[in-house]
């Protein structure tokens, strides 16, 4: 059986000493560039693979980073954390991280999740997720000094502050875009369908929608509200909300939706009511999106996921710096999501 590689060989490819092979595993930021790259040359050439188990025990580190699996609330829009663990954990594992799961019923019972993974030093970091305003879970990590970056901003909260490292869709952009993309195609009265006020995602969105349609036509907020309509996430509300639009006279030309669970039952009630060229668009670009040929906005989660992983590890880290001590003067990135056209009855007409 072949020998397998060592780092004495790697640091005698490299040329270098056994220390800045180890450097270069386990603190890349602190090894020059040129070195840097001479010995990951010699690691893939070599095909060298570090002891997993080894480096814990001398760095003390898990080499694992905890993220909370929320429920599913239903199977359209809840596909996006499934897309972005899988990314995030394809990317982790390219620097040696692993991903640990776990559920937690309330904000409450998360923390203590926190708490428990975190005294037996089973994780180096966390990933929060579905933020929400003055978020508790945050709050708690920044005392403790826990490491960790939030996949979504933490709303009211000082975004630029280098206790909080977030990663987050540009919603705005994202509405922005889409309305623009129907203005081109000469449509005037496009309507807003959203969820309630208060989800600091969602008004995110209509202000990306809001501006666009000012930009072009000069709305006021009287004239932008009776173009926005509201409804709780799911396919049967929007379903409900846009019939009884469609029962009256709604003088709409289209629908630019917060979800695509909305959009999707928004386009089942154009469809019903038998106007099936009428334009709507959606937000995320889920599969089933794809499979019904809705025009929808990609959130880009591979993008995301690598953000994530670069706030808590920087460019080519393969270990989680501590709190307080951030990767580089970058503390959050946002993400620019791209607006997704597809031919369908249902859609605004794509220049051949």
């Amino acid at each position: 059986m072949a020998q397998l590689p060592t780092v004495e060989d790697v640091a005698r490819v490299a040329n270098v000493s056994r220390q800045t092979v180890s450097n270069v595993l386990n603190s890349p930021e602190i090894v020059k560039p040129g070195t840097r790259e001479r010995v990951e040359s010699a690691i893939a050439e070599l095909g060298y693979r570090p002891h997993a188990s080894a480096r814990r025990l001398r760095t003390r580190q898990s080499s694992t980073i905890g993220i909370r699996l929320d429920p599913v609330v239903n199977g359209i829009s809840g596909s996006i954390l499934d897309r972005y663990l899988h990314a995030l954990t394809e990317q982790a594992a390219q620097r040696g991280m692993r991903i640990m799961l776990f559920t937690a019923t309330d904000p409450v019972d998360e923390i203590e999740q926190y708490r428990n993974l975190r005294d037996g030093a089973d994780v180096d970091a966390f990933v929060v997720t579905a933020t929400r305003y003055e978020d508790p879970r945050i709050e708690w990590l920044i005392r403790e000094r826990v490491p960790f970056v939030a996949f979504g901003r933490p709303w009211g909260e000082d975004l630029d502050s280098a206790d909080r490292l977030w990663v987050d869709v540009d919603g705005y952009a994202g509405t922005y875009e889409a309305t623009r993309h129907l203005i081109g195609r000469g449509l005037q009265r496009i309507g807003y369908l959203g969820w309630p006020e208060g989800s600091g995602t969602g008004d995110e969105r209509r202000k990306g929608w809001a501006a666009a349609m000012t930009e072009e036509f000069g709305l006021d907020a009287a004239a932008l509200d009776a173009l926005t309509h509201r409804t709780e996430e799911g396919v049967p509300h929007a379903r409900r909300i846009v019939e009884e639009l469609f029962a009256g006279e709604h003088g709409l030309d289209a629908l630019v939706c917060v979800s695509d669970s909305l959009a999707l039952g928004a386009m089942m009630a154009v469809n019903e009511a038998g106007q099936k060229k009428f334009p709507v668009i959606g937000f995320d670009n889920t599969p089933v999106a794809q499979a019904v040929g809705l025009s929808s906005v990609e959130q880009r989660l591979d993008l995301v996921a690598s953000a994530t992983l670069e706030l808590l590890m920087g460019a080519t880290g393969r270990r989680v710096l501590p709190h307080g001590e951030p990767a580089s003067s970058e503390t959050h990135r946002l993400v620019t999501p791209k607006l997704v056209v597809r031919r369908s009855s249902h859609l605004a007409p794509v220049e051949e």
